[in-house]
């Protein structure tokens, strides 16, 4: 399953992360977590270890928040966590957003090795009341359907179900 590239998405606090750590360690021993979450308060700072104490061992941890290109220059397999912290860090940073999902795009693409990304749908509740929220939801919209129509198989997870959108047969062949 080389190259092949998997979209988890999800509500927070659904599953995703977990489910899409579970996905990445079926491809072997070896695999790379591509961090984009920034620690700027305590809660962040629990949550983060959280994540990385259900990790465990097995895992090269590197921190992306802005750019991850640099990171996929190997072959192992690639959790990205996630694409959502990762806009936030863009724009709040002040960043051109199409460019870097441009080029967040042809780094994924080019990774010879599966590359699991996990990212919110941040779609389904109200509009937002402000307008850097409302920017924010749009952006957030634009990068996850160019996410999925990029990749192969598009998972979304609900209470921690599993929903396959797209790609099922993907799965199946998993090793």
């Amino acid at each position: 399953m080389s190259g092949k590239s998997i979209l988890v998405i999800g509500g927070a606090a659904s599953g995703k992360s977990e489910y899409a750590e579970d996905l990445v360690c079926g491809f072997g021993p070896e695999r790379l977590y591509l961090a984009s979450a920034e620690a700027h308060d305590t809660e962040m700072e629990r949550k983060i270890a959280l994540h990385r104490e259900r990790r465990g061992s097995g895992w090269q941890v590197v921190e992306a928040p802005l750019d991850l290109a640099p990171a996929l220059g190997g072959d192992l397999p690639v959790l990205f966590d996630c694409a959502t912290m990762w806009l936030s860090n863009h724009l709040f940073a002040d960043r051109d957003l199409a460019r870097a999902q441009a080029d967040l795009l042809a780094a994924l693409a080019s990774h010879p090795a599966p590359v699991v990304t996990v990212t919110n749908e941040v779609g389904q509740g109200i509009v937002p009341a402000d307008p850097l929220t409302r920017r924010f939801r749009e952006a957030q919209g634009r990068l996850n359907i160019a996410l999925a129509r990029q990749a192969d198989c598009v998972v979304q997870v609900v209470a921690g179900l599993p929903n396959v959108l797209k790609g099922a047969d993907l799965l199946k062949t998993r090793p």
